[in-house]
């Protein structure tokens, strides 16, 4: 069993932001924190107010955490960039908004004394001295992950304990994030015992102020009760303070979607029962006069969650080999309803969300070697295309064997399913494949593609133009019928020709793509787009040098070419070369972010492992942006997430000299001063198939759905089998649906029994002030 978090964000645009550059305009990009670390950058849209990203995110992290927060900054070429404003959003006010918290919010100023972020840890104790007195003794251990404030990459924390009236001072530690006191301070309990105890955080600086780094405020009479308490310590900002308001509503909005999943994935086995009853209905396909379970879904979910449901679907059925199958049912199911040949599969049906989906799961690597050379052409190139029929011929969209065959074995059942439905419109079966391989598929990827991966910013006004053009083509073409659009848009004229030999040219494709049938099963058909040896991730990683013996430390070289696949992570000079070496992947222990001020270098990942002689060695790897550097460390910790040795904590420094430089340990084996982060990581479309999370999701929504199903039912039953009532009083519920209530209730219980119990009440309360 696991318990988890999911965090769906996605940045869709911004309006009235302040102009920042002498020009009267910025250049805005989005930072996303999960608890003061940056995972996600944005790209920039330069000189702008407005901004649109439209960017998504899903990122899967331990439920710890207490707040994501999206900085709005203004990119700077020549000196640092701007702060513009935040947004923050709490965990409870996630868990308060299930459905998710979306719409405009206004961005607030950024106050240094609410960016506060770590841990303190302390044991606090009421005791009695020899004189008859009861002292209150507090001892300051550590701290981890504090602010930092200076321009080294670090701070000179020191901790101030004030009670009733008293305050006492710890020894600044320099330059550290991570710094040990191991000191004991005392006060003499005041009476009655209603004071507080506050320990903050500073930064001891020699000129200028201290800067704030967070407080922890106790109840002394809570403590009272329960005579010592010791533990971690979460720092808070200080809001004593009065907020003034003039920048409020100043420095513009964010339009905003995010949602937390919180999730309890019980062991496969319970979900066999549900996993084994749609598969069965899906076996079963179409039966006349009955109310499909598929029907009864599309007809009971919301337009906000198919689109979720349907990618649930889609990888259930993947990893059960009945994709093509599932596809297949709701095919019939689509062209049993009363339809038009010319808007088959227009609307936003399970079918057509399915089927989109489908795309993108398995498709993926086929669009980026169908578009990917001429995306990168129009960015690089930077050519004005605005009427030249050379850049929207259409000389084969792809080679038809090159397509993956899951794809073809789908696309060939659609197409005679359409044919069957409308043998008087032949013309039909060939749009029902370009409406989604076309519409829905390429367009939207040449019209956007950074949000297919096909390029890493969004292209600049004048590429924009181009890649819309180009779209537009695929899209007359995907319609096949370019005469369609010369009443519309009579500048589209002069491509017709170009339109028209497209259209002949895609016609001839898709009868070869649907048309190759093969004499043997298709291999790999329900198989899951990643198979465990392809490549997860490779690129070029500047290798910083430190001391040490493993295989990457011995090379000359300062910059690699990385390679991870589902067994090692390799290396050598350029992509073609010959490997160097390799590190396997039971042999990772972690995989974690370096303190800028190690290198003096943003972006650096350390890969700890073990090598040959069993001796424990770091890599440390540095990345070109933040971006690439959480993918990289989410594809190394998916790909290690069974490994047995993982570290629990680890050394966010180096070891130069004779310490480490983040808490200044004089151990180089010595326990580490901070959390891993194995379960943070970021969803892709690549990753392997999860049978038991897809099953859980599932099971959330059909939980949800539970009480309208039945009434759907009876809903959707011919006139004469209704006979009973809108409720269908008497008439026993068909065996798939009354199958489909009992596990319902069966996986109910099971989460049921798995919930925790809930932890006792602290008896020391620690304050939110």
């Amino acid at each position: 069993m696991a318990r988890r978090s999911a965090l769906s964000i996605r940045i869709v645009e911004g309006r009235n932001l302040p102009a920042k550059d002498i020009t009267g305009s910025s250049d805005p990009y989005c930072i996303v924190k999960i608890d003061d670390e940056a995972i996600i950058r944005t790209t920039t849209v330069w000189k702008t107010l407005s901004p649109f990203w439209g960017e998504e995110y899903e990122v899967h992290l331990q439920p710890t955490f207490h707040s994501v927060s999206i900085y709005v900054m203004d990119e700077d070429a020549l000196s640092r960039d701007d702060v513009i404003g935040k947004v923050c959003i709490t965990r409870d006010m996630l868990v308060e908004h299930p459905e998710g918290y979306s719409g405009w919010v206004s961005l607030s100023e950024v106050d240094p004394d609410e960016e506060v972020q770590g841990e303190i840890h302390l044991r606090v104790e009421v005791h009695g001295s020899q004189g008859g007195r009861r002292l209150l003794r507090c001892t300051v251990l550590e701290a981890r992950d504090l602010a930092r404030k200076d321009r080294n990459g670090a701070s000179d924390p020191f901790v101030r304990l004030r009670y009733n009236g008293k305050a006492q001072e710890s020894a600044v530690v320099k330059k550290s994030c991570y710094p040990r006191w191991n000191e004991t301070f005392e006060f003499e309990l005041a009476e009655p015992t209603e004071e507080k105890l506050c320990v903050e955080v500073w930064d001891w600086d020699l000129v200028g102020r201290n800067d704030f780094l967070g407080k922890v405020v106790f109840s002394v009479q809570g403590l009272e009760a329960a005579g010592q308490e010791e533990g971690w310590f979460r720092l808070r900002p200080d809001k004593s303070k009065p907020r003034e308001d003039e920048h409020r509503g100043s420095l513009g909005s964010l339009q905003l979607q995010v949602r937390l999943r919180d999730e309890t994935v019980l062991p496969s086995p319970c979900y066999q029962p549900l996993v084994q009853l749609l598969c069965q209905e899906v076996k079963l396909g179409r039966q006349d006069g009955q109310v499909h379970l598929v029907t009864l879904l599309d007809e009971t979910i919301t337009a906000e969650c198919r689109q979720e449901v349907a990618v649930n679907l889609v990888k259930l059925f993947l990893g059960q080999g009945l994709v093509k199958e599932y596809l297949d049912l709701l095919f019939e199911l689509e062209l049993a309803k009363p339809c038009e040949p010319n808007t088959l599969f227009r609307s936003n049906s399970l079918a057509s969300k399915s089927m989109e989906s489908f795309l993108k799961v398995t498709g993926m690597p086929y669009l980026h070697a169908v578009l990917g050379p001429t995306i990168t052409r129009v960015f690089e190139e930077k050519k004005y295309v605005e009427l030249d029929p050379s850049k929207v011929e259409i000389k084969d969209v792809g080679s038809a064997p090159a397509c993956p065959p899951v794809i073809r074995a789908v696309f060939r059942q659609l197409f005679h399913r359409v044919g069957e439905r409308f043998p008087q419109h032949q013309h039909t079966k060939f749009v029902a494949i370009t409406s989604f391989l076309c519409l829905r598929f390429f367009s939207p990827a040449i019209m956007t593609p950074k949000l297919f991966h096909l390029r890493e910013t969004h292209a600049d006004a004048r590429t924009s133009r181009t890649l819309l053009l180009l779209a537009k083509a695929v899209q007359l073409v995907g319609n096949m019928e370019p005469a369609a659009g010369r009443a519309k848009e009579t500048w589209l004229a002069p491509l017709l020709p170009a339109l028209q030999q497209g259209i002949a040219l895609m016609k001839d494709f898709i009868t070869r793509l649907v048309g190759m049938e093969q004499e043997e099963k298709e291999e790999g058909e329900g198989q899951p787009p990643v198979p465990p040896t392809t490549v997860v991730k490779e690129g070029l990683l500047f290798v910083h040098k430190t001391r040490g013996k493993g295989p990457v430390l011995a090379t000359a070289a300062k910059k690699l070419h990385f390679c991870l696949s589902g067994d090692t992570l390799s290396f050598g000079k350029s992509p073609g070369a010959e490997r160097s070496g390799a590190i396997a992947l039971g042999d990772i222990l972690a995989a974690e972010k370096v303190e800028e001020k190690s290198f003096g270098s943003a972006h650096v990942m350390q890969v700890v492992y073990v090598d040959a002689g069993g001796q424990q060695e770091t890599a440390y790897l540095q990345c070109k942006c933040v971006n690439e550097l959480n993918q990289w460390l989410s594809a190394l910790r998916k790909v290690c997430v069974n490994n047995p040795r993982v570290l629990r904590a680890y050394h966010p420094g180096v070891f130069r000299g004779d310490k480490w430089s983040c808490c200044h340990q004089r151990e180089r084996t010595g326990p580490g001063c901070d959390r891993t982060h194995h379960g943070v990581t970021l969803q892709e479309w690549s990753d392997p198939l999860d049978p038991a999370t897809e099953a859980q999701r599932l099971f959330h929504h059909l939980l949800g759905l539970r009480g309208t199903l039945r009434e759907k039912y009876w809903e959707l039953l011919e006139p004469e089998d209704a006979q009973n009532g809108p409720m269908g009083e008497g008439v026993p519920l068909p065996e798939g649906l009354s199958r489909l209530l009992g596990v319902l209730g069966d996986l109910e219980q099971c989460h049921r029994l798995a919930q925790p119990p809930a932890p006792p009440a602290p008896a020391l309360l620690q304050l939110q002030t």
